[in-house]
Parts: structure tokens; C-alpha cells; sequence
């Protein structure tokens, strides 16, 4: 049959009217059975049909209420029929929405688990590089850390110089035993050298503590990183459902929200700190390298500065005492010309007194016997007075000569000892000589390089 003209509206307001009582209607045109009407007889009181018949008229309709009742029949069964193709059109229509809703909501689903998968694996990546630059700076810091273990050991060798030659100072004899510029300067050496090592203590340990701190937020990236990996293997699984799996089935009760879910902000801000966080340890690492790539420079300058203060000094001693030891020794050549013209002088001088003898007995002798002249014959002449003279001359001369024999004798006493203190200072100047340059400056040469106090070593 013919669907009513009017479309949806028509079949919405056939909806609308079903809900209603039905008011009468119009039968629209279509082919009814002919209405048989019979030719009306006669029922007047002179008929035959009359007191006889009264018995069964009394429960039977009348003819247009059977006809009513037919057109209400009529009427109900085009109703009904066009209630259930309204029926049929809204279940039709209905499946089709609920069906085109279902792939629509299917389709927004796989949207935002792609967009889903999107944000995981960009995180991810954040991530994953994040993992890798601390696990690269770690390791460039772990190196500048074994830099700063090499230079601690290597400054055990100049420390060890240092404390060696102010020792071998210590046996320096008077009057060489004296705080001079070399020893200002390995006092100096030393005290640097501690300096530096406990500086390069307190390096290796912030070194230590800023590694285990990119350890630490390594993890907690790679944690994260973790998640993420399984998040977005999950989502991925999710994705390659599709209505024709075999692996789907019913699960009522994941429909709901987990009470401890994160939201996409918190989700997002947790990733975001911990690479912040991750990105501020990666920079006080990097600043670290600097600053020790800096101490160490500074180190091996100022160690090498000092040492060469050191060795600049060692050098203007030894020339100071090779120089003091040049001129004691001219002076001992000197002195000991001295002593030889001296000793030749008191033998000369003995040899005088010796001489003197001779004039002296002649002398004596003549006026020992003038002394036997007799009576007027023992004169005063002027060959007594001369004898006299003479011999007086002669013990003034000797007693002259004795004086200065004594006086000499004394000089070249003082003379050898002279030699003696020359001699010994001599001595001393050697070995303070040996000391500063066979001792300290030939020990100094195992000083380190450069290359070495820098840690490359």
C-alpha cells in the first residue's frame, strides 16, 4: 500500500496523534466492498412481521451501527498499520543514528587515541633525549672527575719534593742554616700544595654528589619513560581494535573514572617538572665542568708558577754560594801566600836575632876585657863609650827584633786561623752547594709536567 504523503513531518505527527485519543477520520479513497442495501419491506402494524418476531429483534444492532462498527474496524486496522510503519521507520531510523552515532564516537575515540599517542610519544622523546644528555653529561663529568682524582694523586709527588728539600735544608751548617728566599718559597710551595688538595677534595665531592644527582633524576626519567612506554603500548593495542576482533569482550566495570586518575594538566606538569628538574641537574653539571675545568687549569699554573718561584730561587742561591765559595777560596789563596811570606818572615827575623849574636859577644867580649885595663889605663875614652853604645845598640836591635818576632808569630797565628775558618766555611759552602743543587734541584727534576698536574695523566 501507498505510504501517507508528507514525509518525516506526516509520520511525526501520525506519532504525535497515536498518543492521543483518535478523533474520526476521513477514509481516504481506496476500494471498499460495495454496501448491498435491501429493499426496505414493509413493517407497518398491518404486517405479518409483528408480535411474533418481537423476541428476536431485541439483542441485534441495527444495520448502521453494524456498518459503524466495520468502519471502526476498518479505521483501527489502517491505524495500526500505520502506527507500525511509523514503528518500523523510527526502529529503521533509530538503528541507522545509533549505528552512524556508534561510528562516529568509534571514529572520535580512534581521533583522540591518535592525538593520545601523539602526546605520549612527544613526551616520550622529551624524555628519552633528556635520559640520554644526563647519561652523556654524567659520564663527561665522570671524567673531569677522574681528572681531578689524577691531579689529587699527582700533587703527592710535589708536596712530597717540597717537605723533602725543606728537610734536607735542615742539615745546612751554621752560619748557612738561614731563612732565605728558597726556603720562603718552598714553605710557600707546601702550603699551595695542601691548599690545592683540599680544594680538589671538596671538588671531587660536590663532583660525586652532582653525579648521583643526575642518577638520581635519570631514573625518575627513565620511570616515567617506562610509563610512557606502556602507556603508549597500551593506547597502540587499543587502536588496533576494531569491531571485528576476537579479542573484545564486555567489561561494565571499566566504565568509571579511577578515583587516583591523573588529568591531562597534572599529566602533562609531572613530565614537564621532572624534565625541568632533569634540564637544572644537566645544567649544574655542565657549570661544575667548567668550574673545574677552571680549577684545574688554575692549579697546574699556579704549581708550576711556584715551582719554577722555587727552582728561580734554588738558582740565585746556588750562584750566591758558588759565588761566596769563589771568594773564600781567593781569599785562602791569599791568606795562605800570607801565611808562606809570614813563616819566611819569622825565619828571617830569627835568623836576625841570631845574626845579632856574634856582634853582640864582640861587643861584650871587648869591653869585658877593657874591663882588665890597669889603674889610669881604665878610661873612659870615647872607644868605651862607643863599645858601650854599640852594645847597647845591639840589645835594643834584638829586643826590637824579638818584639816583632812575637808580634809576627802572633799574625800567623791569626793568619791559620784564618785558614782554618776559611777553610771550614769553604767546607760549609760546599755543602750547602751540595744540598741546594745536588740534592733539592737534582730531586726538583721529577716534578710533574704540566700535562700531568692538569689531570690528563
Amino acid at each position: 500500500r501507498a505510504r501517507p504523503a508528507g514525509g518525516p513531518a506526516a509520520m511525526a505527527q501520525a506519532r504525535v496523534l497515536l498518543t492521543k485519543e483518535q478523533a474520526p477520520q476521513a477514509v481516504p479513497a481506496s476500494d471498499l466492498p460495495m454496501k448491498v442495501y435491501e429493499v426496505a419491506q414493509k413493517t407497518g402494524p398491518d404486517s405479518s412481521s409483528g408480535l411474533a418476531t418481537a423476541g428476536f429483534r431485541t439483542a441485534k444492532y441495527l444495520l448502521p451501527e453494524w456498518h459503524q462498527s466495520n468502519s471502526d474496524l476498518y479505521h483501527k486496522a489502517f491505524a495500526s498499520c500505520e502506527q507500525a510503519e511509523c514503528r518500523r521507520a523510527e526502529a529503521k531510523e533509530l538503528a541507522e543514528h545509533a549505528a552512524a552515532a556508534a561510528q562516529r564516537a568509534q571514529q572520535d575515540s580512534m581521533a583522540t587515541l591518535g592525538q593520545r599517542l601523539q602526546d605520549i610519544h612527544f613526551w616520550k622523546a622529551e624524555l628519552q633525549k633528556e635520559i640520554e644528555d644526563l647519561e652523556a653529561e654524567t659520564g663527561l663529568l665522570a671524567a673531569q672527575k677522574l681528572r681531578l682524582e689524577r691531579v689529587l694523586d699527582a700533587t703527592e709527588v710535589p708536596y712530597a719534593i717540597a717537605t723533602d728539600n725543606l728537610q734536607c735544608r735542615e742539615r745546612r751548617q751554621l752560619p748557612d742554616l738561614v731563612s732565605d728566599e728558597v726556603e720562603r718559597e718552598l714553605l710557600k710551595e707546601a702550603e699551595l700544595i695542601r691548599n690545592i688538595q683540599e680544594l680538589l677534595k671538596r671538588t671531587l665531592m660536590q663532583a660525586g654528589n652532582q653525579m648521583r644527582l643526575n642518577r638520581d633524576h635519570k631514573e625518575v626519567c627513565e620511570m616515567d619513560w617506562s610509563d610512557k612506554v606502556e602507556a603508549y603500548n597500551v593506547d597502540d593495542k587499543c587502536g588496533r581494535y576494531s569491531n571485528q576482533s576476537t579479542n573484545v569482550q564486555f567489561h561494565p566495570s571499566s566504565v568509571k573514572f579511577e578515583e587516583s586518575a591523573s588529568t591531562p594538566e597534572t599529566w602533562a606538569k609531572f613530565s614537564h617538572d621532572n624534565i625541568y628538574r632533569a634540564e637544572r641537574e644537566k645544567l649544574a653539571s655542565i657549570n661544575l665542568r667548567a668550574l673545574i675545568d677552571n680549577i684545574l687549569h688554575d692549579v697546574s699554573e699556579d704549581l708550576r708558577m711556584q715551582c719554577a718561584a722555587v727552582n728561580e730561587a734554588f738558582a740565585k742561591r746556588c750562584e750566591e754560594l758558588d759565588d761566596t765559595k769563589h771568594k773564600l777560596e781567593h781569599h785562602l789563596k791569599k791568606i795562605l801566600k800570607e801565611i808562606g811570606d809570614q813563616e819566611a818572615s819569622i825565619a828571617a827575623l830569627k835568623q836576625a836575632i841570631k845574626d845579632k849574636e856574634a856582634p853582640m859577644k864582640v861587643a861584650q867580649t871587648r869591653l869585658y876585657d877593657r874591663s882588665f885595663r890597669p889603674n889610669v889605663e881604665l878610661c873612659r875614652d870615647e872607644t868605651q863609650f862607643r863599645l858601650i853604645s854599640e852594645a847597647e845598640e845591639l840589645t835594643e836591635s834584638v829586643e826590637s827584633l824579638k818584639k816583632k818576632l812575637l808580634e809576627s808569630e802572633q799574625t800567623l797565628r791569626n793568619l791559620e786561623d784564618t785558614r782554618m775558618n776559611l777553610e771550614k766555611e769553604i767546607a760549609v759552602k760546599t755543602n750547602s752547594i751540595f744540598i741546594d743543587r745536588q740534592k733539592c734541584m737534582a730531586h726538583r727534576t721529577r716534578y710533574p709536567v704540566v700535562f700531568k698536574l692538569a689531570g690528563y695523566q
